[in-house]
């Protein structure tokens, strides 16, 4: 090549690549920012939110919910399929809908009774007359009652049989109810009547049969549900309180999730384990019945008057037998008639997808089930009737191009809940990894509205701040002068030594709901959100419907929230916390407010057990150093992120620090923590036997230590205090990083 081209080409190539530089140096300004980081940027939008909760309408969420509740919808049944169309349908609406809607199927195992041979209760004379069958079906009140498809009232995996004895009153079924009966009353043979609360459903039925119990009935007194009211005319359609015929169905489970195969999705290729196997389960036959029937029976029992803690509200004094006095019954046995059958169905989740515009891989959860016992207007109704209406409102915007989130947003109607949160722990199971490494928060939203006095938030809490940010927003239903926040504080509240005043009380998070697998196995940021009653004008276990015929459209119409608009308050409250979650350049998340938890568990437990434990060689200094310096960070974060002026230049920075505060909570997972609690896994919000409030791993293990003494039991202890101070030891090391980004 001619030596002189080579030249001119290099030279050409310097004077273009000079006038480029001076181009670049000259023509751009040196503090603007890419447009690309300017998107990136965004923070949320305050006008949105106020525009979202303008548009949300209690009218229309009082349609959703006539809709949902107008046929009972049992699990699998037509009522519950037809559902899952009506879900997939709006969420599919080329003008409402979302980006994408699926139902995800899983096999799961569940328990019905025999339409043609129903459960019930009776009383056998030794002539075989049989003066006492307990209803098969509630009054029909309303024609909600008389719909055929309404399940007749039974326990659900209670063991099918025919048990017979003299009856016996325990109290609430509790261990300690038992223990106290038993030193009066030989327990072998007998059946046993409790009532609702203070155990778990299951748990009652476990702890009779250890005494040599061998049936159960259990009913709702209306002490607990009714604030006494038994009459006819002072209940339903009177009044919200339940009626004598009233039954509560439920889940006798004390495991969640599909029974034959925990830890893995229930598809027709999982391995399932025999039901023979199956843990938690009554393994006596187990009915529930009305207070009505149940006055009849203890009414008449005979043997020595029950302890005054014992005794209801049934028009008698509670004797506690066994078997009957003198009358109609003098000499009967009572007889528990179950005919319940199991079997693997399939069950949906209808799962809503609205992809996210900067951060599609990480995702803000909101979930309800869908699935109830028999109408289910208040459980779950309530709830998927606020969803409905949120993802109408929501999804409106992103069909018209007015709005995308900056995180995906997946919306979760979940099946089979009522069985025991089958359908979320399924999901759970199934997207393991995806949901742990991605997902920043979980709201769910079951019972929206148990009556209309206030709102009730349960959460961990790194979420305290974001629904307190989102409850001065929205106005109450009885003034717009008044706060959520504002009425929420006058009915639940606590002194902060953190922020040093007055705040709402944020209640724990047990497993009661869909939250369960999501907190307690993937250590997800969850919460609950609700409307309830004023617990000083009522001491009602929970709204007294529950589980019942009569939780109906009518019901909650009427007596529960007259005009919709606490449906609709909690629908711009919980809206409002999801858009943040969503849409906030810095997630929304306090882990700060773990300091004030842990501070308060570690003063409990120094306080309760460091004289026992000192005499034992064991120290709760390493627990102590963890909270120190989880407090030391948690302060350092937050200087941090307020610090943070000029985001525009940092968008890496921003999602390093969002992935700290999204993976906070994953920092308190320990699989091997406590092997005999299926999915527990959550070192500080795992459930408590005990009554100290402390980390439940050390409160349970030194109260079975002080009981037994032994040497073995006392290292168990010392053994959770390990597995909390390294979980808190991790959650701060987690938030130094972050802190130091």
């Amino acid at each position: 090549m001619n030596l002189w081209k080579i030249v001119g080409g290099v030279f050409g190539g310097a004077v273009i690549l000079a006038i480029g530089l001076l181009i670049g140096h000259f023509g751009i300004s040196k503090t603007s920012t890419p447009s690309w980081a300017k998107d990136l940027s965004k923070d949320v939008d305050e006008n949105f939110i106020r525009e979202f909760m303008k548009e949300v309408d209690n009218k229309n969420i009082r349609e959703n919910l006539r809709k949902l509740s107008q046929y009972p919808h049992l699990a699998t049944t037509k009522g519950d399929e037809d559902l899952v169309k009506m879900i997939l349908n709006q969420w599919k609406d080329s003008k409402i809908g979302l980006d994408e809607a699926k139902e995800e199927r899983y096999d799961v195992y569940l328990s019905f009774p025999r339409a043609d041979n129903p459960n019930n209760v009776e009383v056998v004379l030794p002539n075989g007359n049989k003066p006492f069958t307990s209803v098969l079906s509630e009054e029909h009140l309303t024609p909600d009652q008389a719909d055929p498809t309404v399940v007749k009232p039974y326990a659900a995996y209670s063991p099918s049989g025919n048990a017979k004895g003299k009856l016996v009153y325990a109290n609430q079924g509790k261990l300690s109810d038992f223990e106290a009966l038993s030193k009066i009353v030989n327990l072998t043979g007998t059946i046993a009547i409790v009532r609702y609360g203070g155990a778990g459903r299951s748990t009652k039925a476990i702890n009779a049969a250890r005494f040599g119990v061998i049936g159960l009935i259990v009913y709702t007194d209306p002490k607990d549900i009714n604030d006494g009211a038994a009459d006819d005319s002072q209940t339903y359609p009177h009044s919200w309180y339940m009626p004598p015929s009233g039954v509560e169905r439920g889940s006798y489970v004390e495991d969640f999730g599909d029974l034959l195969t925990p830890y893995y999705p229930a598809k027709n290729f999982t391995y399932r384990r025999d039901e023979n196997d199956i843990p938690g389960r009554p393994p006596i036959p187990t009915q529930p019945i009305g207070f009505g029937d149940a006055q009849k029976l203890i009414c008449q029992l005979t043997g020595p008057v029950a302890d005054s803690t014992w005794q209801g509200s049934l028009s008698c004094t509670y004797n506690v037998g066994p078997g009957f006095r003198t009358g109609a019954y003098n000499g009967g046995d009572v007889q528990v008639n179950v005919y319940n059958y199991a079997e693997i169905r399939s069950s949906a989740n209808v799962m809503g997808i609205i992809r996210g515009s900067v951060e599609p891989d990480r995702y803000i959860m909101y979930g309800n089930h869908r699935d109830s016992w028999v109408h289910g207007a208040i459980d779950p109704s309530s709830g998927t009737a606020v969803m409905l209406e949120i993802t109408k409102v929501l999804g409106a915007k992103v069909k018209q191009g007015k709005w995308r989130p900056r995180r995906t947003i997946i919306f979760g109607s979940w099946g089979a809940e009522e069985f025991g949160l089958i359908g979320s722990t399924e999901f759970a199971e199934d997207y393991y990894s995806k949901l742990r490494d991605r997902t920043a928060a979980y709201i769910n939203v079951d019972i929206s509205v148990f009556a209309n006095a206030t709102l009730r938030a349960q959460g961990t809490p790194p979420i305290q701040n974001v629904i307190f940010t989102a409850a001065k927003q929205v106005e109450t239903p009885v003034s717009p002068s008044l706060s959520v926040y504002d009425n929420w504080i006058r009915h639940f509240n606590r002194t902060s030594s953190l922020y040093n005043k007055t705040i709402p009380q944020l209640g724990a998070l047990g497993a009661g709901s869909d939250y369960a697998p999501f907190l307690h196995y993937l250590g997800i940021t969850c919460m609950d959100i609700a409307y309830t009653y004023d617990r000083s004008k009522s001491s009602a276990r929970i709204y007294p419907a529950y589980h019942t015929a009569f939780d109906t459209f009518h019901y909650t119409d009427v007596h529960i929230d007259p005009g919709f608009t606490s449906h609709q308050t909690v629908a711009r409250t919980a809206g409002n916390v999801l858009i943040r979650l969503a849409d906030s350049l810095i997630l929304p998340l306090g882990p700060l407010d773990y300091a004030e938890t842990f501070d308060d568990y570690y003063k409990t437990a120094e306080t309760q057990f460091s004289t026992q434990l000192s005499a034992k060689g064991i120290q709760l200094v390493p627990l102590k150093n963890a909270v120190v310096r989880y407090r030391k960070f948690s302060e350092a974060l937050n200087k941090t992120i307020s610090e943070l002026k000029n985001a525009e230049e940092t968008p890496l920075r921003v999602r390093m620090i969002n992935d700290q505060l999204m993976l906070l909570e994953r920092a308190f997972i320990n699989h091997f923590a406590f092997p005999d609690k299926l999915y527990y896994s959550h070192v500080i919000q795992a459930s408590r036997s005990s009554s100290v409030v402390t980390f439940p791993g050390i409160a349970d293990a030194y109260a079975n230590a002080i009981s037994t003494g032994l040497k073995k039991d006392w290292d168990l202890v010392h053994h959770h205090i390990t597995v909390a101070a390294t979980a808190v030891d991790n959650a701060a090391s987690t938030l130094e990083t972050a802190a130091s980004i």
